[in-house]
């Protein structure tokens, strides 16, 4: 399985409902000092996720890229339709090869009024 496949797999199980419903998956999933900016503009960090819990929402994730950033981190951004809130999002994550296995260190999800194909013709991939 290529890097791209791998993150693309753990980025599905992060979207996953039974993975946001669980306690045990969020927290093997996301590194220990993980962040994320949500779609509000509001920082969370890794205990906040686990003690408040995560928006549960049905999510399709389209447009899956990588780059590297170094040998054991990378960038990932991507497209998601939220058939359940009825709105799109543009995502960013970063994850980090940590104690041998990816996990997730920071996440960022941006509102935008862009169909899946628009993005796709603006990102040119």
């Amino acid at each position: 399985m290529s890097l791209k496949e791998e993150l693309k797999a753990l980025e599905n199980q992060h979207l996953q409902l039974s993975t946001r419903e669980s306690t045990e998956k969020l927290d093997h999933l996301l590194a220990d000092d993980f962040w994320e900016i949500g779609s509000s503009g509001v920082p969370y960090d890794k205990k906040f996720c686990l003690d408040q819990g995560v928006v549960l929402t049905e999510m399709t994730l389209h447009h899956y890229e990588i780059q590297s950033l170094s040998e054991d981190t990378s960038l990932a951004t991507y497209y998601v339709e939220d058939t359940t809130r009825s709105r799109n999002t543009l995502r960013s994550s970063i994850w980090k090869k940590i104690d041998g296995r990816w996990q997730l260190y920071f996440h960022q999800g941006t509102i935008t009024d862009l169909q899946k194909d628009e993005y796709k013709e603006r990102r040119g991939r």
